[in-house]
C-alpha cells in the first residue's frame, strides 16, 4: 500500500484541484464566458498558484542550465530547454555576453562559441501532466523531473508549455505539441543555413555568427544552445498523463509527416500513465475509481473541460486509442514504453494500447510499479522518492537503445 505520506498528501491534493476544477467549470458557464466556444487563442500556459522553478543558464548546482522560449507569436505557447553539462565535452569553449556593453564576458549564461565540433546530444520533447487544465513546463515539479531526465538520458530536453483548457480547447494542446516538432525541424534548418552563410563568409570577409539568421520573416531566430548541440534525427518524445496523450498524438503526426519533417525523426516515445478514458469501463476504471491522488470524477470533469461541447466524448480519438479502425494503423507507431502504477485507476486502458501495439510487433515494453500511485514519478512531493528515481532510471534505460549512435534500431 502507498506509504501514509502520500494518502494525507492525496486527500489534501484531492480537495484543492477538485476545488480549481470546479471554479474553472462555474467560469466556463458563466453567461458572460467565451470559454466552452475556444474563442482564446492565445491562452494561457500556467495556472497562478503554481509553484514556479526559476531559469538558471549556468551549469551550476545539478549540471543543468535551462532557458525559457517563447515560440509563437500568435500564442503562449513557450518552451524550457535542459541542457546538461556533458554537452562541454567536445566543446569546452565558451563565450558569455555582456547585454548592456553587447561584447563577450559580462553574462553569466552558457552560450556556444560556434558550433563546429561541438557535441551533439539527442532531443527529447517532455509534455507535462495536469489534465490538460494545470501544470506548466517551468513548475517546480516539472523542473526537478526534467533535469533527471537531461541527466540520466544524457539528452536536451525541450519541455513544452501547451495552452491550457478551458481557455483553450481540443485540439489546441494537441496543435502545440506538432508545432514544437516542426520549429525543432524549422531550427535545424536555419542552423544548417547559418553555417553555410558563416563558411561562405569565413574565407575572406567578415564572418558572421550562425544564430543571427532569422527566418523569411524573422519570426523565428537559431537558438544557440540547440543549433550547436542538438541532433534532431535522435528525438524521443516522453508524455505525463495528459501529456502522453499529446505525445501519442504528436507521434502519429511525425509518422503522417514523413520525410516532411526532416532532419527531425521520432525514434521513440515514452507515455507515464497516459490519461485515456472511454465509455465502458475498465476492471481498474471501477475497483480504483476512487483512488489516491486523481478519481474519476476528477478526470470526468477535466476531460469536459477540454473537450468542446459538442465533442465531448469519453472515445473521443484524444481519450481513446484503442479503438479500431480510425486515425494511423497502429503498426507505424514509433517504439512505445507505457509506464503504470499499481494504484492508477488509468492503467487497464494504458495496459491495453500497449498490447495492441504489441500484437503488430511494435516495441512496447511495459513497467508496472507495485504500490506506486499516478504521477509516482513525476509530482513535486515524490520526486525524491527511490521508487520515482528507478522509474526514471528505468526510462533512461529503455530511452538510450533508440538514441545510441550506434543506429536506430527503428526508422521510418
Amino acid at each position: 500500500m502507498p506509504s501514509v505520506t502520500v494518502k494525507l498528501y492525496s486527500v489534501l491534493y484531492k480537495f484543492l484541484h477538485k476545488r480549481q476544477l470546479q471554479t474553472l467549470s462555474e467560469e466556463t458557464h458563466k453567461p458572460d464566458s467565451n470559454s466552452s466556444s475556444n474563442s482564446n487563442p492565445f491562452g494561457v500556459v500556467s495556472r497562478p498558484d503554481e509553484s514556479v522553478a526559476a531559469v538558471n543558464p549556468t551549469f551550476s548546482n545539478d549540471g543543468v542550465a535551462t532557458k525559457d522560449l517563447h515560440v509563437d507569436p500568435l500564442t503562449s505557447l513557450s518552451l524550457r530547454i535542459f541542457l546538461p553539462d556533458t554537452c562541454l565535452a567536445a566543446s569546452p569553449r565558451v563565450r558569455v555576453l555582456n547585454p548592456e556593453s553587447g561584447v563577450y564576458g559580462g553574462y553569466g549564461g552558457y552560450s556556444p562559441l560556434n558550433d563546429r565540433n561541438s557535441r551533439k546530444m539527442p532531443v527529447i520533447l517532455q509534455f507535462h501532466g495536469g489534465g490538460f487544465v494545470r501544470g506548466s513546463s517551468d513548475s517546480v515539479g516539472n523542473d526537478l523531473f526534467c533535469r533527471r531526465v537531461a541527466k540520466l538520458c544524457d539528452a536536451i530536453v525541450v519541455a513544452v508549455g501547451y495552452r491550457l483548457a478551458p481557455e483553450s480547447r481540443y485540439p489546441a494542446a494537441f496543435e502545440d505539441g506538432v508545432k514544437v516538432l516542426r520549429w525543432l525541424g524549422k531550427q535545424a534548418n536555419l542552423a544548417e543555413c547559418g553555417r553555410s552563410v558563416g563558411n561562405r563568409r569565413s574565407g575572406g570577409g567578415r564572418d558572421v555568427h550562425m544564430w543571427q539568421i532569422v527566418d523569411t520573416f524573422g519570426a523565428s531566430a537559431v537558438e544557440p544552445w540547440l543549433a550547436a548541440h542538438a541532433d534532431p534525427s535522435r528525438c524521443v518524445l516522453l508524455g505525463v498523463s495528459s501529456g502522453a496523450n499529446i505525445a501519442n498524438y504528436v507521434a502519429q503526426k511525425a509518422v503522417e509527416a514523413g520525410k516532411l519533417l526532416d532532419p527531425v525523426r521520432v525514434v521513440a516515445q515514452v507515455l507515464m500513465y497516459p490519461f485515456f478514458f472511454g465509455s465502458v469501463p475498465t476492471r481498474s476504471e471501477i475497483k480504483l475509481a476512487n483512488s489516491y491522488l486523481y478519481d474519476k470524477a476528477m478526470a470526468l470533469l477535466a476531460w469536459k473541460l477540454f473537450l468542446p461541447e459538442e465533442e465531448f466524448s469519453l472515445d473521443h480519438p484524444a481519450a481513446n486509442p484503442v479503438i479500431p479502425g480510425r486515425g494511423l494503423p497502429l503498426k507505424y507507431t514509433p517504439p512505445t514504453l507505457t509506464v503504470v502504477a499499481e494504484h492508477d485507476w488509468m492503467r487497464d486502458r494504458a495496459i491495453a494500447y500497449s498490447e495492441e501495439l504489441r500484437k503488430v510487433n511494435v516495441d512496447a515494453p511495459l513497467l508496472d510499479y507495485h504500490d506506486a500511485v499516478h504521477e509516482f514519478a513525476t509530482l513535486d512531493v515524490l520526486l525524491k522518492t527511490p521508487q520515482a528515481q528507478a522509474c526514471a532510471e528505468d526510462i533512461a534505460i529503455w530511452v538510450k537503445k533508440y538514441i545510441s549512435l550506434r543506429g536506430h534500431e527503428f526508422s521510418y
